[in-house]
């Protein structure tokens, strides 16, 4: 994702050289202003900058002011502040007044971006702590790429919105969640709103991975490295190289083949077969499971210290069921797919009722297999309820029998569910550590449950 950097300086010569120091390390959105009263005006006409490179003496309108302004305007915009005078006391005014960082001329190029990517990282997280106080929905900076994964859910908004604040800086993120809940396009989004957006996205399931494969298909190898090995191979990390790695199914990788995954995460390099010399990589990680990992890790199945690495950051997709609002709007998109905008791809009202009333254990994927199974057997006429799988049909019969004659209401199981973790929740006195204990499952487990039942 592009980071929006102003830099306002009355001496062209350094405005010139920050530029050129700044594209050459990657952060390539920069502008420059040699006038403050025009600095403050882009402010006012509302453009949004990330960073302001401030420099203290300017004519007019001193950096001091300049900066006072641009936190009345922009709060969030993070201000570096620089000068040739080195005190301390102008030092503190600086970050009382509400500056992130101050810098004396001369700036090494290094330092410059070393300042600027800490208050990248802190704008990050501040924006993260925010989007949870906020009751109006987020609005996303590159909606474009979240378009595949269609939604009206105000939850899935805000995850949209968490993972493209995680998109702006290098931390792994770990994306858990049911099979079929989106997980993969996900990951493609975060990494199409990301610096690394121009190199490679490179998906490996990790189920897939054997001991016998990992080392060959992960490092790579060189010819002749072992029997068969009659080319070289780069192996996915060198293919991934500045791009983003994504794991699917990170749960299944063998216990005996995460500490060489860890090795990569901690040093940041890897030696190919053939090869004992190790050789650096520069990859961003996302990881996804359909797994419970306290689950996991309870019975000795996954590294603790693995697992931290991994969760750098942490977003859970929820379950079809838990966005039912969503189900009109993904059948639209499916049927558009599966008939073409310019042919009919209407569906009855009854069949829309039964799709509305369906769990999905398979979440959308299974939702997109019955819709194409079902314009399958359609051909062009609208959808009804017939063209769906018997087990959808059975439930139609069921829900549509006369209650009078044997049905009884019957509460749904995640209503029974709910009120027994309240109820246990409530008895250890809102202890988290305690409830996840008594009701058998992971701490993290039960922290998403509430979550989803609105308590924090």
């Amino acid at each position: 994702m592009d980071k929006n950097i102003l830099v306002i300086d009355d001496e062209q010569a350094f405005l010139d050289s920050v530029r050129r120091g700044l594209i050459s390390s990657g952060l390539e959105n920069v502008q420059l202003e040699s006038d403050p009263g025009k600095a403050v005006a882009l402010f006012e006409k509302g453009e949004a900058f990330d960073i302001a490179l401030i420099d203290i003496a300017m004519p007019g309108i001193g950096g001091m002011e300049l900066l006072e302004s641009i936190k009345k305007i922009s709060l969030t915009t993070e201000c570096i502040m620089v000068t040739a005078i080195d005190e301390a006391r102008i030092a503190v005014e600086c970050l009382k007044k509400g500056a992130y960082d101050y810098l004396v001329k001369p700036i090494s190029r290094d330092d410059l971006v070393s300042a600027i990517n800490r208050a990248l990282e802190r704008k990050r997280l501040l924006d993260i702590l925010d989007l949870g106080k906020k009751k109006i929905l987020p609005r996303l900076i590159h909606p474009e790429v979240f378009k595949p994964m269609v939604t009206r859910s105000a939850r899935i908004l805000r995850i949209f919105k968490e993972a493209e604040l995680h998109a702006g800086s290098d931390v792994p993120v770990l994306i858990t969640g049911e099979s079929g809940t989106g997980k993969e396009l996900l990951a493609r989004a975060i990494h199409a709103a990301s610096p690394r957006a121009k190199f490679s996205f490179v998906p490996v399931n990790m189920a897939s991975l054997t001991g016998s494969l990992f080392d060959a298909e992960f490092f790579g190898h060189t010819r002749g490295a072992f029997t068969g090995a009659e080319k070289e191979r780069k192996g996915y990390l060198g293919y991934t190289n500045r791009g983003t790695l994504f794991l699917d199914e990170i749960g299944s990788l063998p216990l005996e083949l995460q500490g060489k995954l860890l090795r990569v995460l901690q040093e940041g390099e890897y030696s190919k077969l053939g090869i004992s010399k190790p050789q650096k990589v520069d990859v961003r990680f996302i990881t996804a499971t359909n797994a419970d990992p306290d689950r996991l890790m309870a019975k000795g199945m996954f590294r603790k210290d693995l697992y931290y690495r991994l969760r750098g950051a942490w977003l859970h997709l929820p379950p079809l069921k838990e966005r039912e609002e969503d189900i009109p709007l993904l059948t639209k998109k499916f049927l558009d797919e599966f008939c073409g905008v310019s042919e009919s791809s209407s569906i009855e009202e009854e069949a829309m009722s039964v799709l509305m009333d369906y769990d999905y254990p398979g979440n959308i994927r299974e939702l997109k297999s019955i819709l194409q199974s079902a314009v399958n057997l359609a051909k062009g006429r609208p959808i009804s309820a017939n063209q769906f799988p018997d087990h959808l049909q059975k439930r139609k019969a069921i829900s549509s029998h006369d209650p009078q004659i044997g049905f009884e209401p019957v509460t749904p199981l995640s209503e029974v569910e709910k009120a027994h973790i309240f109820k246990v929740y409530a008895g250890t006195r809102r202890n988290k550590v305690q409830s996840a204990r008594v009701l058998g499952i992971g701490l993290n487990t039960l922290r998403r449950r509430l979550r989803s039942y609105g308590v924090e």
